[in-house]
């Protein structure tokens, strides 16, 4: 087995951390709560950004997110600083500058590519349990969909106005399918 072996979830997808780090690693994980490691997060994300900037032309421009794997309660005091909302919540974003256009429906223009950080993204454990388990997904499907999520918020992408989320959930459908993941908003 290479270097960094396979986690549950990197197996679930057939691709291990070892393999992404000789292709150029996106995604710098830091894990707090260790079922995260042992789900293999660090390898599901990677594989989602990159699948991500791929389907929007960017995948070969050497971008990189920053990801915490955090626990419910750490991602409440996070989104009670940034977001007024001292709840969990399942995924929270922090895009390096202001992508979003202008006018609602349209695409963000692609970030700059001297500047490689998109940003940072956190993940709740619990959250995403509690919410795989009440709609019936496999937890990395869900893992999957978030992150692709994220990466989505980062490049600008939004679901402020309906056409925003219209635009926005059309991308994270194509991105899942083409990781063999259901889509999300289907029944």
């Amino acid at each position: 087995m290479a270097p960094g072996g396979n986690a549950p979830l990197a197996r679930a997808f057939g691709e291990s951390i070892w393999e992404q780090k000789k292709m150029g690693q996106i995604v710098d994980a830091v894990i707090e709560d260790e079922r995260w490691a042992a789900a293999g997060l660090e390898a599901l994300a990677e594989r989602a950004a990159r699948a991500a900037l791929g389907h929007l032309g960017l995948g070969e421009a050497g971008f990189e997110v920053s990801l915490l794997g955090c626990d419910d309660a750490r991602i409440a005091v996070l989104n009670g600083e940034f977001r007024g909302k001292a709840v969990p919540t399942n995924v929270l974003s922090w895009p390096s500058e202001d992508r979003a256009p202008e006018v609602p429906g349209a695409v963000p223009a692609p970030p700059d590519a001297g500047d490689p950080e998109l940003g940072d993204i956190a993940i709740a454990w619990e959250t995403c349990e509690r919410e795989a388990e009440a709609a019936g997904l496999a937890m990395q499907a869900h893992v999957t969909h978030l992150v692709v999520h994220g990466v989505l918020h980062l490049l600008g992408y939004d679901h402020e106005t309906d056409e925003d989320a219209s635009l926005m959930e059309r991308l994270e459908v194509e991105i899942l399918a083409s990781l063999g993941v259901a889509d999300p908003y289907c029944g």
